[in-house]
């Protein structure tokens, strides 16, 4: 009765302890279809989604690949993205810390604010001429004439 008590209990053992599989993140993701489940299940639940925004907020290269994928950015710009933004202080700050690095997204959104008659024209005068001292180059901008008039040499005159 002993024996068959300690054979049993080891079968019992053995069984629970294999039960307990240690995960390779890794292993887990190179099959496609796994990692495209775990995307899905990433975005469509608002807390993992916030979890992983935040972490990538925090990784430099994360952050980078999103500044420089144009087909984001300018989704984001359209429609009511912005607003959506404004209101998650993580994606508005990684999207205002992304202009601020990229000269050419600035000019592009200077554009944008321009032609939706947010800014002046001397405004985006005056902040292309204080952008490129600044040494950030504002590709695909078109250049403004360099007139040095009174107004486009003050930032604060035309606000």
């Amino acid at each position: 009765m002993k024996t068959l008590l300690i054979v049993l209990s080891a079968i019992g053992l053995l069984s629970l302890s294999s039960c307990k599989q240690e995960t390779d993140p890794l292993a887990l993701m190179e099959n496609p279809e796994t990692r495209t489940e775990v995307f899905n299940t990433i975005t469509k639940n608002h807390d993992y989604m916030t979890e992983f925004m935040e972490s990538m907020h925090g990784n430099e290269h994360a952050m980078q690949m999103m500044q420089d994928n144009k087909k984001m950015m300018g989704s984001m710009m359209r429609g009511d993205g912005m607003q959506m933004m404004m209101k998650d202080s993580t994606m508005m700050h990684s999207m205002m810390n992304g202009m601020m690095n990229d000269g050419k997204m600035m000019g592009i959104m200077m554009k944008m604010m321009h032609e939706r008659g947010m800014m002046s024209e001397d405004c985006m005068e005056s902040c292309s001429r204080m952008m490129g001292e600044k040494g950030l180059d504002m590709q695909g901008m078109n250049k403004m004439d360099d007139t040095d008039s009174p107004t486009k040499d003050d930032h604060t005159e035309h606000h």
